[in-house]
């Protein structure tokens, strides 16, 4: 029985590692409660356990890649959902105005970073609410290239937000 949950696991940590985003539901319905009730007994707070809980599922999509390096996912999922939870335990509270301001400069930063088209694009689409035909028209590109810029800067924008507050995680961290 063990060995045919490790070979089902592995083949399910596999098709996440590939992209499947079927297989990654299955994963995050099969250990959702195990990790709320963990994560639940070091917080004891519902909110924090909600949003921790969402930001470890990030992470593991983010890095499906790596999936099938992990031997035991199940101390995988203990280790970073109990570390995760320990440092947003500890962090003192930012108001909510701060945290926003802070949130949304990472994400100006993020877009200051983009190519000129996809700055373009993305401000077109997020900012004006433009559809992409109405992109398309307006720059005289492809509905398709639009789609694409969009998805490339959307990808990049999120990149560098969860990079830098990583680091910051990490700062925070050292300085304690």
């Amino acid at each position: 029985m063990v060995a045919t949950k490790h070979l089902s696991e592995r083949s399910l940590l596999a098709d996440v590692a590939s992209g499947n985003s079927s297989a990654f539901r299955a994963l995050y319905e099969q250990w959702y409660p195990f990790l709320d009730t963990h994560i639940y007994r070091i917080t004891a707070s519902k909110p924090l356990t909600q949003e921790i809980l969402q930001d470890v599922f990030l992470k593991i999509w983010e890095a499906r890649e790596t999936l099938l390096n992990i031997q035991s996912f199940k101390a995988y999922l203990l280790v970073v959902s109990k570390n995760h939870a320990r440092w947003a335990k500890e962090q003192p509270p930012a108001s909510g105005q701060e945290a926003s301001a802070a949130y949304y400069s990472l994400i100006d930063e993020a877009i200051d970073r983009l190519t000129e088209r996809q700055k373009e694009v993305y401000l077109l689409h997020r900012h004006q609410r433009l559809t992409y035909k109405e992109i398309a028209d307006r720059l005289g590109i492809g509905r398709e290239t639009v789609k694409y810029h969009l998805e490339v800067a959307t990808a990049a924008i999120s990149r560098y937000v969860q990079h830098r507050l990583a680091m910051i995680a990490v700062l925070i961290a050292l300085m304690q």
